[in-house]
């Protein structure tokens, strides 16, 4: 299985910026995905996921209403739309698979991860 994760940059405070993470080596729709971020000296935290054949995301309030979560199970990729990026939002993002219907937002509950993408986010 690998989960590639890609489109983390630099970008202004109030920019936007799109991560895709792209699938490989799974039944991608039987698989809830997740994203997830650390900043230096802090823990890994969730910050979206979204269930197999669902539609709906499913949110940290630190983020929600800014990130958009979605997934096209044809192509075997999950994407997350980052709005109004505030400096806090700087950290590696990475994607993460988890086996079954259930959307976690506890990093141990997730089969597979991908190697991360830097997002910084500049005042």
């Amino acid at each position: 299985v690998q989960l590639q994760a890609s489109g983390g940059g630099v970008v202004q405070a109030g920019g936007s910026l799109r991560l895709s993470c792209a699938a490989s080596g799974l039944t991608f729709s039987t698989y809830a995905m997740g994203w997830f971020r650390q900043a230096p000296g802090k823990e890994r935290e969730f910050v979206a996921g979204i269930s197999g054949s669902d539609t709906s995301g499913y949110y940290a309030d630190s983020v929600k209403g800014r990130f958009i979560i979605s997934r096209d199970n044809a192509k075997n990729t999950v994407a997350l739309q980052m709005n109004s990026l505030q400096v806090e939002d700087t950290a590696v993002y990475y994607c993460a698979a988890s086996y079954g219907t259930g959307v976690w937002n506890r990093p141990n509950e997730y089969n597979y991860w991908g190697q991360g993408t830097q997002v910084t986010v500049s005042s």
